[in-house]
């Protein structure tokens, strides 16, 4: 998703700053970028830790003075299973990931934005935000708070000329769900899986036209419904199933 991002970006004439924590995929990356006439710098970080927002917009403003046109939050964990004590340092580095560092560069670089007047800020939450499930508690907590928020706080930027669109789509083919390559073609064919490039296409048209909340699935009408309307006795049968 990172990379589809960055790559829709270049084609538009945007210079670039991919920050992971894998160093190999950035060089990768890079490689990949190379095609387009525009600059692409790498920072190689850790943005699961506690002051990973901060030490960002730090490293940021130092080389560059002035806040990006368009900040994408696109980085994510995810894990589904059964919550044991032994998952607290995972637990806590998904809130750090999807919640603090998002938040925290959100307000940090909208604030240089709202003193230019103008800018782009693009967060991923999920359609799991309006699915709260068994298996996948945190995430979908995470991403609950990323769309509240999101909705919230695009209202105290908008007078600024600063947006704030908050992207909430479906399944997407990449290796976050950890699919094998059949299910992951027999979902795309059946329209359930989304691919990079047409879920990066619509969330950049969404927030390029200014839009709060962007939801590309039809799947977003139906499911979360769905599921709200079962029983509990028959939500906790299907999780006593999974969960073996």
């Amino acid at each position: 998703m990172g990379l589809e991002y960055a790559r829709q970006l270049a084609g538009r004439g945007y210079d670039l700053v991919l920050v992971s924590n894998r160093e190999d995929e950035l060089a990768t990356a890079v490689q990949a970028l190379s095609t387009f006439p525009v600059s692409v710098r790498t920072y190689f970080q850790d943005l699961a830790l506690s002051d990973s927002a901060d030490t960002l917009f730090g490293r940021y403003m130092a080389d560059y003075k002035d806040p990006p046109s368009v900040l994408v939050n696109n980085a994510g964990m995810f894990f589904f299973k059964e919550l044991q004590p032994e998952d607290l340092p995972r637990i806590q580095a998904m809130i750090n990931l999807h919640v603090n560092t998002v938040t925290r560069l959100t307000i940090l670089f909208g604030a240089e934005m709202k003193k230019r007047g103008s800018g782009y800020i693009l967060n991923m939450s999920s359609m799991a935000a309006r699915i709260p499930a068994p298996g996948i508690s945190i995430y979908s907590s995470t991403k609950s708070f990323l769309r509240t928020f999101g909705k919230s706080y695009y209202f105290e930027l908008r007078p600024y000329g600063v947006s704030l669109t908050t992207v909430c789509p479906a399944a997407i083919a990449t290796p976050l769900y950890r699919l094998d390559e059949k299910n992951m073609r027999l979902g795309i064919k059946l329209g359930i899986i989304k691919t990079p490039e047409k879920l990066c296409r619509k969330a950049l048209r969404a927030m390029f036209r200014r839009r709060c909340i962007c939801s590309p699935s039809f799947m977003n009408v139906w499911l979360p419904a769905l599921i709200a309307l079962l029983p509990v006795p028959l939500e906790a049968a299907i999780w006593k199933k999974l969960s073996r």
